[in-house]
């Protein structure tokens, strides 16, 4: 298992029951559906009320990047490909990149490329691919905006349950051990809410501008890319433009492979 969201939150549960355990509480206690109604659906409810439904039609694809691993190029092999095709560009011109462009699988590299290959002028391209860029930037943020407010919301509907249970345990005071049962109960809603606030939905927010921000880094470094190749920069001039987009292991990890690669040519 590769994905850190599905780790977590088993880590979460397991540190919640387990905590239960080694303080005695009984586990029973968390089969309460007046706490679940009042988290689950009561934190759907504020979410509906806060956003549109236009947005909200999208939390399930949502659930599904937080969910799973992304499937994005790496920055290593765009250098490799930008340089092949900087190398073809300076040989055969940018015409001869034609051929390539169904080979692209990513959309926003693909109609980059066309852009350039089309002939289009520079401060053009890169005015379109800017604008691309904030849209999708501004998608990202109103998507994880969604479940950074459920995050907000879970805690304090947590008290609004307890404060249920609560009128409800005090409303009859004759038993005092059903009274003292009902009180512990009524503090599961604040268990679930701070639980699903802090462990569920604010990660999941998180995870999300993480995941956001790695691709707009991807989508400028093919950007960069794009207009250096309609430039015709050489293919040391490209690598070492988009080299910055690397951390120093990278690179440095890049270097020894194109070492190897020189080596082996030589050989």
């Amino acid at each position: 298992m590769k994905n850190s969201t599905i780790i977590g939150l088993i880590l979460g549960v397991i540190a919640v029951i387990g905590g239960m355990i080694f303080k005695g509480a009984s586990l029973s206690s968390l089969i309460n559906p007046a706490a679940f109604m009042i988290i689950i659906l009561g934190t759907i409810a504020a979410v509906m009320v806060a956003f549109p439904m236009s947005e909200l039609q999208k939390v399930g694809k949502l659930f599904k990047i937080a969910f799973s691993e992304q499937k994005l190029p790496s920055r290593e092999d765009l250098i490799s490909r930008f340089m092949e095709w900087a190398s073809i560009t300076r040989r055969e011109g940018l015409l001869a990149l034609e051929a390539r462009v169904d080979e692209i699988e990513d959309m926003f590299l693909r109609n980059g490329m066309r852009m350039i290959i089309d002939g289009n002028d520079q401060d053009l391209v890169r005015d379109v691919l800017l604008e691309d860029i904030a849209a999708t930037e501004e998608r990202h943020k109103a998507g994880a905006l969604i479940f950074t407010q459920a995050g907000t919301y879970a805690p304090t509907l947590g008290v609004l349950g307890a404060v249920v249970g609560l009128i409800a345990a005090l409303s009859d005071m004759s038993d005092m051990d059903k009274l003292a049962h009902a009180i512990a109960g009524a503090f599961i809603a604040t268990l679930l809410g701070i639980f699903t606030g802090y462990v569920l939905w604010h990660p999941i927010a998180n995870k999300l501008k993480r995941i956001s921000k790695k691709e707009i880094q991807i989508r400028l470094m093919m950007l960069e890319g794009l207009l250096s190749i309609q430039s015709g920069v050489s293919t040391i001039a490209i690598n070492q433009k988009l080299s910055v987009f690397l951390t120093p292991t990278e690179r440095l990890k890049m270097r020894e492979q194109e070492e190897a690669r020189v080596d082996e040519q030589k050989a």
